[in-house]
């Protein structure tokens, strides 16, 4: 396919290529092992694929309509070789990629006629929320956009302060009140201190609680509620951020956020730490959410936007 033929900015690739790479000796590795010996796809070769692309957390009804489509293929070519696969599965993980991810895009960017333009983040507690919306706050100021943050997740004891360390090294304003607030409270007067300040961006912090989904589900539905007071359209981005290294249980998370809100795009984080970096290919395909942000370092430009090209060159190079 061309789209393998382009030529990425190469120092986002490098950083791109670096952190996947754990996910990439291990899957090249086992996939090396699958077809030693073999000259043509067959029977065997496809089953150890099933089995590595599993266990590679690219997840179960992933997998499988991945292996069918190669069926597919091997059914066309009665002598298709183990030589093309890696080629034929960057192709196959492409496509699906292409289903839910449109575009290519590669930089921060908001629509121009929304203003400000208010994402919603949420996720459970530890999985790099706080961090991914310092981030976003960093990339969308380089870009040289005014942003605010709000401190909407009001319950957990360091959340708070952990966000005002990021708008201070940031160099944007922090809407908070104490701990224990009402968090559509926060929402609203982030909002309405951005429609005064003529802010391009808010980002919202949310509570991260996942006890009682119930629970979940009215204190969100609260917080838009309340946020569209001031901005009729808001949220106009519900971002739910999950941690790549958790490999099964961030399907899980993203079940329970899903059936929670309805969420628009995902950020998968902490990518350059593990070989679990077939998730973000099966979480994008099973919840047709859009993968927008993927994080691959702890560095403030290690935050990048998804761009499935990129992905799937990386995961195979």
């Amino acid at each position: 396919m061309s789209f393998f033929k382009k030529i990425f900015s190469s120092e986002k690739k490098e950083t791109l290529d670096k952190g996947l790479e754990k996910t990439k000796i291990t899957f090249l590795g086992k996939l090396g092992k699958a077809v030693a010996g073999k000259s043509k796809v067959d029977d065997d070769v496809l089953d150890n694929l099933e089995e590595i692309l599993v266990s590679s957390d690219v997840g179960v009804n992933t997998t499988l309509k991945i292996i069918d489509r190669i069926e597919a293929r091997v059914s066309k070519d009665k002598y298709l070789g183990t030589a093309e696969l890696n080629e034929i599965l960057r192709e196959e993980i492409a496509g699906l990629l292409s289903e839910t991810n449109s575009g290519e895009a590669t930089e921060f960017s908001v629509p121009a006629d929304k203003k400000p333009y208010v994402i919603m983040v949420v996720g459970v507690n530890g999985v790099g929320k706080t961090t991914t919306i310092g981030k976003l706050a960093h990339q969308f100021k380089n870009t040289g956009k005014s942003v605010i943050l709000g401190a909407a997740d009001t319950f957990r004891a360091a959340a708070i302060d952990q966000l005002q360390i990021w708008a201070d090294r940031t160099g944007v304003p922090l809407v908070k009140q104490s701990m224990g607030s009402d968090p559509a409270s926060v929402a609203f007067d982030t909002l309405e201190s951005a429609v005064k300040q003529n802010a391009d961006i808010v980002i919202i912090d949310t509570a991260g609680r996942l006890h009682n989904k119930v629970n979940l589900m009215n204190e969100l539905t609260k917080v838009k509620r309340v946020m569209q007071k001031v901005v009729p359209d808001a949220p106009h981005e519900v971002l739910l951020v999950l941690d790549g290294s958790t490999g099964q249980n961030a399907f899980e998370q993203a079940k329970q956020f899903t059936a929670a809100t309805e969420v628009t795009a995902l950020a998968v984080t902490k990518l350059d730490g593990t070989a679990k970096g077939g998730v973000v290919i099966g979480i994008s395909d099973q919840f047709k959410i859009p993968v927008k942000y993927i994080g691959v370092g702890e560095g403030l430009e290690d935050l990048q936007v998804f761009n499935k090209y990129e992905f799937v060159d990386s995961f195979f190079k």
